[in-house]
């Protein structure tokens, strides 16, 4: 005698009428780990509830900070840079005081390819694009009078990327 059927679920539903009518294209969908990435995700697939953690806790499945985005906004980053380490920074300050809470240093070619400004090579190009940076004291220059400790800063370099 057969197994009486079971109901279907609200999952099975979404994927018989809505999903399946627009089938996938042909790739594979992971995460950069390799992990596959299910067209859904409900309560099912949920681990139990101790392996999932508190939030701000290991193992992190609820984020890193424990109030997360309800006790800290994203940060926005504006990227700039161009001149000089001074114009930079007077830029930098302007968009703090407008709401920024971190920078994005966006580098001149010279810097990004590691030459001084004035390297045969950076004729030209220095502080076109993005800021020309030489030395510490011109990284000191570019984030002087900036509180490095409340606002978050990253440093844009992606010619040299590949190789270092």
């Amino acid at each position: 005698m057969a197994a009486p059927a079971r109901p279907i679920t609200d999952a099975e539903r979404w994927f018989r009428e809505r999903y399946a009518r627009t089938p996938e294209r042909d790739a594979l969908f992971t995460t950069l780990s390799g992990e596959p990435v299910e067209p859904l995700y409900t309560e099912t697939d949920l681990p139990d509830r101790e392996q999932i953690g508190f939030p701000g806790e290991f193992p992190f499945t609820r984020g890193v900070y424990p109030s997360m985005y309800r006790g800290r906004l994203w940060t926005m980053r504006q990227f700039a840079g161009f001149g000089t380490a001074e114009e930079t920074n007077e830029r930098f300050r302007y968009l703090l005081d407008h709401g920024q809470t971190g920078l994005s240093t966006a580098f001149d070619m010279p810097s990004l390819m590691g030459h001084d400004s004035d390297h045969p090579r950076s004729e030209g190009e220095v502080g076109r694009e993005g800021v020309a940076i030489d030395s510490l004291e011109d990284m000191e220059t570019l984030f002087g009078g900036i509180d490095m400790g409340a606002v978050s800063t990253s440093m844009t370099i992606n010619a040299p990327a590949a190789t270092t």
